[in-house]
């Protein structure tokens, strides 16, 4: 079975507007699967590089590699041959067709640095998540969430309660959609053994597999909080530049979100460290042994995963819309106040709130009002997600709004 994809008429509108169009993303989201539903029928041929015979060619000898291939193409897992980047230059060079070459890959700074160095002006790069629940629900909507007039007045599909931690627990992995049977445990089980043997490997020389592993574990309990590089150093018995030398890799593959603050001249005493988040909530709650959607719903990090959870659906909407310079920020200064997220969108602020009751009220979003403060700036709706079934105001400028409707 195959889920629609809210990117896929932006990756066709890119294909037609670009040379070499680049997507991005973790394993397993469904890039190459998305690919092939859209392109099966057309002239593109597929090639992957995890085909080692077909990796060695494009290493050692990219024109031959061509020469193997002298069609439209689209290349699976590219930063495995960084030099195939010089060479599809060369060839777009000649050319002032549209749509030549289709690449994916799942290490964002090795990909990102080629582009930078052979590709600029010439490639259309896109960033791709797990399944969004709009996807998951097949809600048609496609603006990414700018809680303005137009998004909250659209009528939504939804999840709440029960079914709602149910979709958290499971996680988005395209996999775990298509099959319901697919044992949940197992799939992640897997997904960390294959990124850990293969792509760390890739990306940097970690000499302690185990090490890492304990590592994506303390992260995952510190999720929708400031990220403390010390900390996390002095837990796992290393130094700190190795701490950020690691969270750049599970950025880099997509695995992580760091969301940065916010700062304005006229707001002091800000908190300068970002904050984490993972992508895909099912990930947490496997590495945290959270074993059925009940017991994380209860559990003491049931606030922090639906933070989380929230965040991640905002990332992806805004992704699925071909924007991957993120408008999303979050405040926090020294006298614990806080915003948990701050969109921003052709000047307008929009502050927001995220609370796991059902029963929000108007005193939970009083820090949102700190944001008038900032200079520059309109502010618009003040927003709280939580688990409410509808769009409620709580007063005349705060709205609850379902979480589960992101």
């Amino acid at each position: 079975m195959y889920i629609t994809r809210s990117i896929e008429p932006v990756i066709i509108r890119a294909v037609g507007s670009f040379k070499v169009v680049l997507i991005t993303g973790g394993r397993q989201v469904g890039k190459s699967t998305t690919l092939h539903h859209l392109y099966a029928d057309s002239n593109y041929e597929y090639v992957t590089l995890d085909d080692r015979l077909e990796r060695e060619i494009a290493e050692q000898d990219p024109g031959a590699f061509f020469l193997n291939h002298p069609g439209k193409l689209i290349i699976d897992e590219i930063q495995y041959a960084p030099g195939l980047f010089s060479e599809i230059k060369k060839r777009v060079d000649q050319s002032g067709e549209y749509g030549q070459y289709i690449l994916t890959g799942s290490q964002t700074l090795a990909l990102m640095a080629g582009v930078s160095e052979s590709l600029a002006g010439r490639v259309g790069v896109l960033q791709m998540g797990s399944l969004s629940l709009r996807e998951i629900l097949q809600d048609p909507i496609t603006m990414p969430f700018v809680p303005n007039d137009a998004y909250l007045e659209t009528e939504r599909k939804a999840l709440k309660g029960t079914e709602l931690w149910n979709a958290i627990h499971r996680g988005s992995m395209p996999e775990l959609m298509k099959n319901p049977d697919l044992d949940h445990s197992l799939f992640y089980s897997s997904y960390v053994d294959t990124y850990i043997e293969r792509d760390v490997r890739a990306i940097t020389n970690v000499r302690d597999l185990g090490l890492f592993s304990r590592f994506i574990n303390v992260l995952a309990a510190r999720v929708s909080q400031l990220l403390n590089y010390a900390d996390i150093a002095k837990e796992l018995g290393i130094d700190e530049r190795t701490v950020k030398s690691w969270v750049s890799i599970l950025q880099a593959s997509g695995v992580i979100i760091l969301l940065q603050p916010f700062s304005n001249n006229r707001l002091s005493r800000v908190v300068k460290t970002p904050v984490l988040y993972f992508m895909d909530t099912g990930l947490v709650g496997y590495l945290l042994r959270w074993t059925t959607p009940e017991t994380m719903m209860s559990g003491a990090m049931s606030g922090p995963i639906m933070e989380n959870f929230a965040i991640s659906e905002v990332v992806k909407s805004f992704y699925n819309a071909g924007i991957t310079n993120l408008p999303i920020s979050f405040y926090r200064d020294h006298d614990q106040k806080e915003i948990d997220l701050i969109v921003e969108s052709s000047g307008v602020l929009y502050p927001v709130e995220i609370k796991q009751t059902a029963t929000p009220n108007a005193a939970m979003g009083k820090s949102l009002k700190i944001i008038e403060k900032a200079v520059g700036f309109e502010v618009g709706h003040h927003l709280l997600l939580s688990q409410v079934d509808r769009k409620r105001y709580l007063t005349q400028d705060l709205i609850a709004y379902p979480v589960g409707a992101i």
